[in-house]
């Protein structure tokens, strides 16, 4: 009995891999014993760095914020105090599009904050 090599699954699983692993440079791209370790790498990377961007963009945004209260004489941190203190409920991506967009809604924000945070000094 000849042998069975299994050869079309064989071929199918290959060929997917060197098209994923296609754009990659020189032999990663060519090869399936080297391209099947780029590929995996890419994937591990690729899920990991899904949930790392998450908090890059918090970042960014805390920054851009941070920046902002600045401005109107208040840190980052005493700001948020502040926003607790008078219940308003904004996170930080629209506290950030709000710095950038649309200054004086910010400010009027920040002005809220600050009186929070007086009352609460005075209590």
């Amino acid at each position: 009995m000849s042998r069975a090599t299994n050869s079309p699954a064989s071929r199918k699983r290959r060929k997917r891999t060197l098209l994923r692993a296609k754009g990659f440079r020189g032999f990663r791209s060519k090869l399936f014993r080297y391209a099947k370790d780029a590929v995996r790498k890419a994937q591990t990377y690729e899920y990991r760095d899904r949930k790392k961007r998450k908090g890059q963009f918090r970042r960014l945004w805390i920054a851009r914020i941070s920046a902002a209260t600045r401005n109107e004489g208040l840190t980052y941190s005493r700001f948020i105090e502040g926003l607790k203190a008078a219940g308003i409920e904004a996170d930080r991506k629209i506290l950030s599009d709000l710095a950038i967009t649309d200054a004086a809604a910010f400010s009027a924000i920040v002005a809220q904050a600050k009186k929070a945070l007086e009352d609460k000094a005075a209590a």
